[in-house]
């Protein structure tokens, strides 16, 4: 039988079809623990943020702000189509919602009725109430100046007692 097979390792075919097929090992009795639908569990959440951001420059906007006016960093104008959420470039007229006539400057200020300031929910990489943490101050021997400091450090390391 070898001499009709290619490769010589072990298979599928060398078994012996009316034997059972072999456990690893004996399964546990007994009930199973439940399963956890609810995932793992992480050790630190990441808190969400929901801003309403400046078309242009992406500075977030204080809450409470007065949409009729300038953003306070890069003074655009912040009641127009850009800054609308209704904007979408690849759509009849560039918005969603259904309007008569088509507004053609989009960064201007305009006088349209269903403006909705468009918001951004965005993730908070550290948490604002946290103070900053500082660096420890013994955090271990300084940074090498030169290529013969780091040298010297490299064979006090490794050096014989």
């Amino acid at each position: 039988m070898d001499s009709d097979r290619k490769y010589r390792q072990p298979g599928y075919m060398d078994i012996d079809r009316d034997s059972k097929p072999v456990r690893e090992g004996p399964r546990p009795q007994g009930p199973r623990p439940p399963i956890d639908i609810t995932g793992p569990r992480l050790p630190r959440l990441v808190q969400h943020v929901a801003a309403a951001r400046c078309f242009n420059c992406s500075t977030p906007l204080p809450p409470g702000v007065d949409f009729s006016g300038n953003c306070p960093k890069c003074n655009a104008e912040l009641h127009c189509c850009k800054q609308c959420s209704h904007f979408e470039p690849s759509t009849r007229f560039q918005c969603l919602k259904p309007i008569p006539a088509r507004i053609p400057v989009k960064d201007k200020t305009n006088d349209c009725a269903l403006f909705t300031p468009r918001v951004t929910v965005a993730r908070e990489g550290t948490s604002s109430s946290a103070p900053p943490v500082a660096p420890p101050v013994n955090a271990g021997p300084p940074a090498p100046r030169n290529a013969d400091d780091a040298r010297n450090a490299f064979d006090r390391l490794f050096k014989k007692s």
